[in-house]
């Protein structure tokens, strides 16, 4: 099968995945988007969150990417840790959208299971505003702890969830084993430990037994940031064990027949790998697949010529003595040599003295009618319009570009065919701008849905 043939095929030849369906049906509470940089995933939750909003159900769409292009394009000024509705939808339903605050996530949880005097301790707590602020996987749990409390709310029928990009897009899934790990460690349990005695027992207990270890913690963490340290593990001592159990909850509310997860892939190489990453990791964490969205497919209207026989139209149409020569001249046709010697049968032949490179590379082009008269003192144009040969041989090059990318993702979308057979495929044309306004989301949910 030669390449043009191969790239005549749709891109999927597997099972097609019905988006409609899926974001139609009741049972779906939760969609979560996820993949490697660079391939869509917010457009694509904006697009979901739109087409489902716009068929009858009330959505909330939460990005944790920071970049502002979900607002823009919803037409939104910003995005902050309140839902925003986006007044523009079409139908019955409703849309909104934000975008996760950890840090605001952390206080309001904070807030919520403490009492004022303790909430202002730890909140003012050096090290809480550090570690609120940007403490490596905070982001992750506090996605994990926003998507309970919105699916805890029930007040939309739909949370469409952007995840951030790269592999930590699934580092949400592990949220809850690494707050467990964390809290459960040695050095916080060393730390708490004067919490747990009380009172001016607990400060005996500190100075004393464990001078040593705290004179140890304080060269290497600082003694301001270790009392920094040990007076948050203290005030916080009285929420671990919630946070432990909400984040299982959330955990166990991903793996429910409610939730969806749509991994967004482009139709390259790096992003498929990453793609069936994310396919054996949902399946070994037992989450709800419910198919692959490939986004951004290339497609052409003259696939039955092939980038072979388009390839060679073009040379054929850029070698010299091709296009409207006489048999066996190497001159061009229109060249001052050539009029030189049809005027003139006692001229030297053009094939004896080459045109100049300039000549050669403007006579080479425009018909007789475009080619200004030539004095003795003039030099031919470096200004003239490409003639109809050269515009059609760079859009045969063109086409055959196009045609061979096509190939190139087709074989790309077989080996992950191959790979993983069971996965149903969505795939959505490649627009020809970016998307920035609802009609460019319309536009996205359209190709989704085929």
């Amino acid at each position: 099968m030669t390449t043009g043939q191969k790239a005549e095929r749709t891109l999927a030849p597997g099972r097609a995945l019905d988006v409609d369906a899926l974001i139609d049906d009741p049972k779906t509470r939760i969609v979560v988007c996820c993949g490697s940089g660079g391939v869509g995933k917010t457009t694509t939750a904006a697009a979901i969150g739109l087409r489902a909003a716009e068929r009858g159900r009330k959505v909330v769409v939460l990005t944790i990417d920071p970049a502002r292009r979900l607002a823009q394009s919803m037409g939104i000024d910003s995005l902050d840790n309140v839902p925003r509705q986006v007044k523009t939808v079409d139908g019955s339903g409703e849309l909104h959208a934000m975008m996760l605050d950890m840090k605001r996530t952390f206080d309001e949880i904070v807030e919520a299971h403490t009492d004022r005097e303790r909430a202002k301790a730890i909140l003012d707590n050096p090290f809480y505003q550090s570690l609120s602020a940007g403490f490596a996987g905070t982001q992750e749990y506090m996605a994990m702890e926003k998507l309970g409390q919105l699916r805890s709310r029930d007040e939309w029928d739909l949370i469409v969830v952007d995840t951030p990009p790269s592999r930590s897009a699934l580092d949400f899934l592990d949220a809850p084993k690494r707050l467990g790990s964390f809290l459960d460690g040695k050095l916080i349990r060393l730390l708490m430990a004067p919490a747990k005695v009380g009172g001016r027992a607990g400060m005996k207990f500190l100075n004393v037994g464990m001078s040593m270890m705290t004179g140890a913690l304080g060269k290497l963490l600082g003694g301001q940031l270790l009392r920094d340290v040990q007076m948050f593990v203290t005030a916080m001592d009285s929420m671990f064990g919630g946070f432990r159990k909400r984040a299982d909850a959330t955990y166990r509310l991903l793996q429910a027949p409610g939730t969806a997860f749509l991994v967004v892939a482009s139709p390259e190489r790096d992003a498929l790998r990453e793609a069936a990453y994310f396919v054996e990791r949902l399946a070994a964490d037992d989450m709800p697949l419910a198919g692959l969205v490939l986004n951004r497919v290339h497609g052409s209207g003259a696939a039955q010529l092939s980038a072979e026989r388009a390839l060679a139209a073009a040379e054929n149409l850029e070698e010299s003595g091709i296009v409207d020569q006489g048999d066996g001249k190497v001159g061009l046709r229109n060249s001052p040599e050539n009029d030189a010697t049809s005027e003139n049968p006692e001229a030297q032949p053009a094939s004896e003295t080459p045109p100049a490179p300039e000549a050669r590379e403007t006579s080479e082009v425009p018909e007789p009618s475009e080619v200004p008269e030539l004095s003795e003192a003039s030099e031919p144009s470096e200004a003239s319009e490409p003639s109809v040969e050269q515009l059609t041989a760079g859009l045969l090059r063109l086409h055959a570009e196009r045609m061979q990318l096509l190939s190139r993702e087709q074989r790309t979308r077989d080996r992950f065919t191959a790979r993983h057979p069971e996965v149903a495929v969505a795939e959505v044309a490649a627009l020809p701008g970016d998307v920035h306004d609802l009609a460019g989301l319309r536009a996205v949910g359209d190709r989704l849905a085929g």
